[in-house]
């Protein structure tokens, strides 16, 4: 996958210990409830669709970005779906990242797809009940952007 720019810059003077880092997911759904999904070309899985804002981009233009960057598609984002700390990753090159995942529920304003970068291998839209494999990841944020209810967060968020 494409490292952002300034990342590489951090990483330069970091090496490779653990960064704490924004990412974005989209769970983009047409007029007709289909869900807009990837094949990525890193690792062959389809999977939903998201990325890292860059600095001082908002969460919902990030979404917007990677949706079109990826797939060409245009789209709104509609609701804030759930907020989670991921657990830390470490990727074959050696860099250690924990993502703060901000899943975003999105509308179509488009729905014809195409690969539109090096990240995607095929991209599609899919019946919900018709999904080709996904991490569960991905099943997580389907479901939870299909239910319309509260964002949800992950632990007690009360005090």
């Amino acid at each position: 996958m494409a490292i952002p720019e300034f990342l590489r810059e951090i990483r330069a003077s970091a090496g490779h210990q653990l960064l704490f880092l924004p990412g974005v997911t989209a769970i983009v759904f047409d007029d007709e409830g289909r869900v807009l999904l990837g094949r990525r070309s890193d690792t062959g899985n389809w999977a939903v669709i998201g990325g890292i804002p860059e600095p001082g981009e908002q969460p919902a233009e990030c979404a917007v970005r990677e949706v079109y960057e990826e797939t060409a598609v245009r789209c709104e984002v509609e609701r804030i779906v759930l907020v989670q700390a991921r657990e830390p990753i470490q990727y074959p090159n050696g860099d250690i990242c924990q993502f703060m995942d901000i899943t975003l529920r999105c509308r179509a304003l488009t729905t014809e797809c195409y690969v539109n970068d090096d990240e995607s291998l095929e991209v599609g839209w899919f019946e919900p009940d018709a999904l080709p494999p996904l991490e569960e990841f991905g099943i997580h944020r389907i479901k939870q952007a299909m239910e319309n209810g509260p964002t949800w967060f992950e632990g007690n968020a009360s005090v």
